[in-house]
């Protein structure tokens, strides 16, 4: 199955959002990843949904959108009139998660449910047949940049055991300290998407890495 890499704007150059589109556009990345972050669920204030809305306005791929905030719930169509077509959402967020699935789908998104670091991916054992992905925090959300954190590949593992398990079509997507260096590792121990930012924004030639981060794994 074909892999995966959506590079997340909170890396970008911001002061020339729409050249960093159009490079994405040409690259050979697959989707867009947007984190809205509101200084609440994490320490950190990022974008909202006009900003998704002016990126889906000129991006030419799909719009995956990470929802690191409280009470997702009362956002989902605000989101969706803004072009989100993936929409993650916290399992620590969430007091009625399988509501909020569902409310998700009903406005036609896939939906992603996320775990944070120190959240077992067992808990997700209920409702892993309803969602379409899984994303797994290799970081502490809330800024770009950080270490990635090594127990990752054990959970990717019991991810892969679960879906397997529950013989759910979940696809695994890692966010978090994701570089050239354990992209294969990762698509190894069972990744589908990987989501990049400062590994690819950061290099004076961003297209050159998303080649290089794909090959890492395909046709492996």
């Amino acid at each position: 199955m074909k892999k995966i890499i959506a590079p997340s704007l909170l890396s970008a150059d911001l002061a020339f959002l729409y050249r960093e589109i159009e490079m994405l556009n040409e690259s050979e990345s697959d989707w867009f990843h947007i984190d809205i972050m509101d200084s609440s669920f994490v320490s950190n204030i990022s974008f909202g949904a006009l900003f998704t809305k002016y990126v889906k306005k000129y991006a030419s791929k799909p719009m995956d959108v990470h929802l690191m905030i409280l009470h997702p719930e009362l956002y989902i169509e605000q989101f969706k009139e803004c072009g989100a077509d993936h929409l993650h959402i916290h399992y620590e967020a969430c007091i009625h998660l399988n509501r909020t699935i569902f409310s998700i789908k009903k406005y036609g998104m896939k939906v992603g449910v996320a775990v944070n670091p120190h959240t077992p991916v067992i808990l997700l054992k209920d409702i892993i047949k309803d969602i379409d992905f899984v994303l797994i925090m290799s970081v502490n959300p809330g800024f770009s940049g950080q270490k990635f954190i090594s127990q990752t590949y054990q959970k990717l593992k019991d991810t892969k055991d679960l879906i397997l398990k529950k013989d759910s079509s979940a696809l695994i997507e890692v966010d978090g300290g994701v570089n050239l260096e354990n992209a294969s590792l990762l698509f190894k121990n069972g990744a589908d998407i990987l989501v990049a930012g400062t590994t690819i924004f950061s290099n004076s030639n961003p297209k050159k890495i998303i080649h290089k981060m794909k090959s890492s794994f395909e046709n492996k």
